[in-house]
């Protein structure tokens, strides 16, 4: 795995230091915010993590509202960064025990956004390291391959796998990315509760980042 050098930490710990506010919740396409910042998006099962990861690289404990009820971030939810970065956290997938209509709505705005926001300079699909990739990962690296969207994996919980089964799961994700077009074969490991790998994923999306206003 390439790790980034010391400036590019540096970047990406000021950027992330920067004041980070919500700027939108949005459950239809007609609602999104106009076009601007680049934008960096969050996708994954439900309780995956996403609301603990933003928490975590922003350094804000209430940024992004846990829960440990699958399906609670029920939009799109729009931050923006330092007036250089829109992070977006979108709905989770997989089992949200809410009704089918719901996240058949909830799928549709998904997959209308992906496709047609041209701001959109990545997702990251955040896994599970103690599980792997599901089927609801496969489909929506699927569509993100068909949309022509780079996407990284990020693995969250890595502090509750152990070194061995770690490694291995990430051999076996490496490998599962090869057929994907849009897919950056370099993982990134995390974990909220430690902040593993957390200084380097900050480092890597400030490169997506606006520069800085003079």
């Amino acid at each position: 795995m390439t790790e980034p050098g010391s400036e590019a930490l540096e970047a990406g710990r000021m950027l992330f230091a920067q004041e980070c506010l919500f700027t939108a919740a949005v459950a239809s396409l007609s609602q999104l915010p106009p076009l601007g910042l680049p934008e960096v998006a969050f996708a994954g099962r439900s309780n995956v993590g996403k609301s603990s990861l933003i928490n975590a690289l922003t350094g804000r404990n209430t940024l992004a509202r846990t829960s440990n009820t699958p399906g609670r971030t029920q939009q799109l939810i729009f931050f923006e960064l330092g007036r250089r970065l829109t992070l977006v956290d979108l709905p989770g997938y997989g089992f949200a025990k809410v009704s089918k209509s719901l996240v058949a709505s909830w799928t549709r705005l998904l997959r209308a956004y992906l496709k047609g926001r041209v701001t959109l300079r990545r997702v990251c699909v955040l896994v599970d390291g103690r599980h792997g990739l599901k089927s609801g990962d496969e489909e929506i690296m699927g569509l993100l391959d068909q949309a022509a969207v780079p996407y990284q994996i990020v693995l969250t919980k890595t502090d509750k796998v152990g070194g061995n089964e770690l490694a291995g799961r990430v051999a076996d994700i490496e490998a599962a990315l090869k057929p994907h077009p849009a897919a950056f074969p370099v993982l990134r490991l995390t974990s909220a509760r430690d902040g593993g790998g957390i200084a380097e994923l900050r480092a890597a999306l400030a490169e997506l980042a606006a520069p800085p206003a003079d």
